[in-house]
């Protein structure tokens, strides 16, 4: 089986060195930015899994990939990185992330916005999207990493 060797998800944009408990770029928690580098990869996994799910689970509740080959596409054409191991809908949060502002007709890449965010802009969207990934982040961080802690 060949297992797939988790990157960082460090995009550069670090707010745990100012006190946060949770990286407002990553959403890393304050200890796993630190220790990032002695996980082995099956923990650095696990945080990737969780990740991915709170993210793939905030894009859900904008929009839908009504086409992933679509979008698959679009992304090699516009030659924009995106996670091929990960789900569509961080396909979709990669692209909105490289191009949101340039897109016109998100159909035209294989997505459908949810009626409720038709009328914001795409750039727009990807910030909601990325408050409310940091917000379900340190939503559980208070609830299952932060009530251990201090057990």
């Amino acid at each position: 089986m060949n297992e797939i060797r988790v990157k960082t998800p460090c995009i550069g944009v670090c707010s745990t060195g100012i006190g946060d408990r949770v990286c407002r770029g990553c959403k890393r928690f304050a200890h796993e930015v630190i220790d990032w580098n002695s996980y082995d990869n099956q923990q650095k996994t696990l945080i990737d899994q969780r990740l991915t799910d709170f993210l793939s689970r905030c894009v859900a509740n904008k929009l839908q990939v009504v086409d992933p080959l679509l979008l698959e596409r679009q992304l090699q054409a516009q030659m924009i990185d995106f996670p091929r191991h990960k789900d569509h809908f961080c396909w979709a949060y990669a692209l909105l992330k490289a191009g949101g502002g340039q897109i016109e007709k998100p159909l035209d890449y294989g997505l459908l916005i949810d009626a409720e965010f038709r009328n914001v802009s795409l750039k727009q969207l990807r910030l909601i999207i990325d408050d409310e990934f940091f917000i379900l982040s340190d939503a559980y961080y208070e609830r299952y990493v932060d009530a251990t802690r201090t057990a």
